[in-house]
C-alpha cells in the first residue's frame, strides 16, 4: 500500500499537466472529490495549483506547456539525493526530461524518460515531504507502468530507484504482472505494478512506456458515471479484478488516463 511515510523509492507525488487547468480542476472535482486551490489570486486565469481532498494536499495540476506533449499524470517517487537519481538514470540508458532543480527549503526535483519512453519523476525531499493522503477515497492508492519490455524496465528501474519485484500470473491466462515494493520494505508496502503490452497497444503514448496513476474511490461505478458525465471516457471497465476490487480504467477531457478502483474488502 501507498503510505505518506514516504521511505526512498515510494510515490510521493503527483501531478497533472493539462491544456486547459480549468476544465481539468473541474473535472477532478466531481469524479474524486477534490478541492482546487489555486496559486494566483481569486477569479486569475493561473498556471495551476494544488488539488485537496478534506484539505489534505494529494496531487498538482499545472498548465501544459510543452510542444507536442499528451496531457498526462507524472508520478514522483522519493529519494535520498536526486543528482545521484540523475547520474543512475544515465548510467541506465534512460534520459533527462528536466534537469535537477533546487525549489529552496520545499526540496529538490528531476524528470526523466526511461529507455522504453516511461517518464517519471523524483523528489528529493526538503520542508515539503510529499503528499498529505494516500490510500484512502480520493486519493493514490496505485501507480502502474504499461511498457512493451517488462524485463528491461525492471532492470532499470531497480537499478534506478532500488525496487524489490515480484511476479503474479494474471487470471484467465492474461499473462504476468510484476509487483514493485520500495527497498527494504515489506510486501504489505507493494505500492505498483508493471504490465508488458505489444507496442500496439501503446497507441495512447505512440507506442512508448507510460505510467498512470490508480485512484481508490469508494464507488467505482458512481466515479465512473462522474467520468462519463463530464466530458471523459472509459477504455476498460467497471469489471472485478479478483483479490483486487472493483476498477475501470479512464480517461479525462484531455485523454490523460488514470485508473479508479473501489478496493475489495479485507477477507
Amino acid at each position: 500500500m501507498i503510505t505518506t511515510d514516504l521511505t526512498p523509492g515510494a510515490p510521493c507525488w503527483l501531478d497533472l499537466g493539462a491544456p486547459d487547468v480549468r476544465a481539468a480542476a473541474a473535472f477532478y472535482g466531481a469524479v474524486l472529490g477534490w478541492e482546487y486551490e489555486s496559486m494566483g489570486g481569486e477569479g486569475e486565469d493561473t498556471e495551476g495549483g494544488m488539488f485537496k481532498k478534506d484539505g489534505r494536499t494529494v496531487a498538482g495540476l499545472g498548465k501544459l506547456s510543452e510542444e507536442g506533449a499528451r496531457s498526462a499524470w507524472m508520478i514522483y517517487y522519493t529519494v535520498t539525493d536526486a543528482d545521484a537519481a540523475t547520474q543512475a538514470v544515465q548510467s541506465a540508458g534512460g534520459t533527462v526530461r528536466v534537469p535537477v532543480r533546487d525549489l529552496g527549503e520545499w526540496g529538490r526535483m528531476a524528470q526523466y524518460t526511461d529507455p522504453s519512453g516511461g517518464q517519471f519523476a523524483v523528489w528529493q525531499p526538503g520542508k515539503n515531504q510529499g503528499f498529505d493522503l494516500a490510500d484512502e477515497p480520493g486519493s493514490l492508492s496505485w501507480t502502474e507502468l504499461y511498457t512493451s519490455d517488462a524485463a528491461a524496465a525492471r532492470q532499470f528501474y531497480g537499478s534506478v530507484l532500488g525496487w524489490q519485484f515480484s511476479d503474479t500470473e494474471m487470471p484467465g491466462g492474461g499473462g504476468t504482472y510484476t509487483l514493485i515494493t520500495p527497498a527494504g520494505m515489506p510486501e504489505d508496502r507493494m505500492q505498483g505494478g508493471l504490465m508488458q503490452l505489444g507496442v500496439e497497444d501503446l497507441s495512447l503514448a505512440n507506442g512508448q512506456a507510460y505510467w498512470h496513476p490508480v485512484f481508490a474511490v469508494a464507488d467505482c461505478d458512481a466515479a465512473v458515471a462522474a467520468v462519463t458525465g463530464n466530458g471523459g471516457s472509459v477504455q476498460m471497465g467497471p469489471v472485478d479484478a479478483e483479490g483486487v476490487g472493483r476498477l475501470a480504467v479512464c480517461l479525462d477531457r484531455s485523454q490523460a488516463d488514470f485508473v479508479v478502483l473501489t478496493p475489495s474488502s479485507p477477507s
